[in-house]
């Protein structure tokens, strides 16, 4: 499996789970996102974007880093082109980090880049450190969670014969609609096993912050 840490601009907490998650992961910084990479103690193998925020120190203090600018107008966003760039190096598994929290617009839209990640094959999750976020796709998947993590389940559609195991409230071929406030603030007992026969949606998890790893 290979697995990529793209660096976002946004909020980011170093938690030791955090650093667990990325632990052998080759990195990516999109624009801005490579202020986090100091604080994670990683240095990526590439650089993109427009540069328009990453600011004349993080510059210099990462100048050796290969990069690739791109023009401040253009149809995807810096987050985008490193997602792009990981796939094409044979990414399997792909971690946006620095991408819940902030503004949402964009972290809407990343919630639904990740769902097309994983239409594409290819295993998403996306984190702040204190929040995590997983898409929801047909199939069944397994989310390794704290005992006593708060977790919700968001349809973007309908979603059809929903299971959701290892939770103080178990659900069992259960449907629910776009709008259903049915699957939020469950809580994890450990790792949550979800399978979904149809539809497409996020998991989104709070781990308890007094839990290392």
């Amino acid at each position: 499996m290979t697995r990529f840490a793209i660096l976002l601009g946004g909020d980011l907490t170093a938690t030791p789970r955090l650093k667990g998650q990325i632990r052998g992961a080759r990195v990516i910084a999109a624009d801005s996102g490579m202020m986090h990479a100091s604080t994670l103690g990683v240095v990526p193998e590439l650089w993109v974007g427009d540069f328009d925020s990453a600011g004349s120190e993080l510059t210099m203090q990462y100048r050796d880093v290969p990069r690739e600018t791109f023009p401040a107008e253009k149809d995807a966003t810096d987050g985008a082109i490193a997602v792009e760039e990981a796939i094409r190096r044979g990414a399997s598994q792909i971690m946006l980090l620095g991408g819940l929290g902030g503004q949402t617009d964009h972290t809407a839209g990343l919630l639904g880049q990740s769902v097309a990640i994983a239409r594409r094959g290819v295993a998403c999750m996306l984190t702040s450190g204190t929040e995590e976020a997983w898409p929801l796709i047909g199939g069944r998947m397994v989310v390794d969670l704290p005992p006593e993590t708060r977790l919700s389940i968001i349809p973007f559609t309908d979603l059809l014969g929903l299971d959701l195991e290892g939770v103080k409230w178990p659900l069992s071929k259960r449907d629910v609609p776009v709008g259903s406030t049915l699957t939020l603030s469950n809580v994890a007992l450990g790792p949550v096993a979800i399978r979904l026969v149809e539809g497409h949606g996020v998991a989104i998890a709070y781990p308890p912050q007094h839990i290392d790893g």
